[in-house]
């Protein structure tokens, strides 16, 4: 088993981590850095509290799951790392593609590896669309559509939402919708977004629309917190046909009511010579933390470094072509 301390214990350390390190016989959670004692007792009644991650880092744990707010991401890899342990972090990982590339070598010169948290590999929809691009199911595609809107008209006052380093929408979804972007296509040629603060009294961006080339196709991202009825989740058009898939993956809503195997069968909207229903592939978030204890077992990442470093490079173009108003080369 991975002797495992989980940094942080927010939401997402009690939502999307620890189900599956309570779950999977790979791995036995030891310790949990964190200010509240009491909340984490109340889920692991055996385990130790840590004040601090510098204290945590003397015990005899090997993987640290960094789940704390994004702009304190690197400095705890690199300790981490400097300390010999493996890491498993939220995205994004690190908020320039300079703090990246000084991850990457530390990492080099380290007996610990990073994984970066990329779970939504493992939606069920994005998978079904992984499928169909393998199988040219709509021929030769020419315009791919991800979206993931929500109705959160009024800010709220959380770090995620304030002003400061790594808040906003973009860094929070943006980063998992680039990275399956360039999961299916690869870098792109470039890179044109709008990224935009609509919300009365927002700090930091709350909407985005980014465009990547790749020649003469096309890739649109967005999220905008203003959509209170259910958009396309996936478009996926192509000479041969289209297919469209509403509503989000419901790994996460299940996950909430402390279910890990969601029974929902989803569908989307395959349009050739004729429409028919396809069946979306299942979630497999279990997958993921399955192939991530293998990837620390072979000392071989299931998500590198080297690929949040292109999610970031493009997320910088993003904003840099958000602020001048032009389409810029990746």
């Amino acid at each position: 088993m991975i002797n495992t301390i989980l940094v942080g214990f927010g939401f997402s350390a009690t939502t999307f981590h620890l189900p599956f390190l309570k779950e999977l016989d790979e791995y036995n959670v030891v310790g949990v850095v964190s200010s509240r004692p009491d909340d984490v007792h109340h889920h692991l009644p055996n385990v130790h509290v840590y004040a601090s991650l510098e204290a945590a880092l003397q015990s005899e744990a090997t993987l640290f799951i960094i789940t704390t707010p994004s702009h304190l991401h690197k400095d705890m890899v690199e300790a981490c790392l400097k300390a010999g342990k493996d890491v498993l972090v939220e995205k994004p990982a690190f908020l320039t593609v300079a703090e990246g590339e000084a991850l990457r070598h530390l990492e080099e010169n380290s007996q610990g590896i990073v994984n970066v948290f990329h779970n939504r590999r493992m939606d069920g929809d994005f998978l079904t669309v992984k499928a169909l691009l393998e199988g040219a199911e709509v021929g030769n595609w020419k315009v791919f559509e991800s979206r993931f809107d929500r109705f959160r008209p009024v800010v709220r006052d959380r770090w995620r939402e304030n002003a400061g380093p790594g808040a906003g929408i973009l860094f929070d979804l943006g980063s998992h919708l680039i990275d399956q972007a360039l999961v299916l296509f690869g870098v792109p040629d470039r890179v044109q977004a709008d990224v935009m603060i609509q919300r009365e009294g927002g700090q930091s961006d709350d909407g985005f629309f980014v465009t990547l080339h790749y020649g003469e196709k096309r890739v649109y991202l967005r999220s905008n917190p203003f959509i209170a009825g259910e958009t396309p989740r996936f478009e996926l058009h192509g000479t041969e046909g289209s297919f469209i898939k509403h509503g989000l993956d419901p790994q996460e809503a299940a996950l909430r009511d402390g279910n890990l195997s969601p029974d929902v069968l989803e569908t989307g909207t395959l349009s050739r010579e004729e429409t028919s229903a396809l069946a979306i592939e299942p979630g497999r978030y279990v997958d993921f933390y399955r192939e991530l204890a293998a990837s620390f077992i072979a000392r071989r990442p299931l998500v590198p470094l080297s690929d949040a470093i292109l999610t970031t490079r493009v997320l910088e173009l993003a904003r840099l072509s958000s602020e001048e108003q032009r389409t810029i080369d990746y």
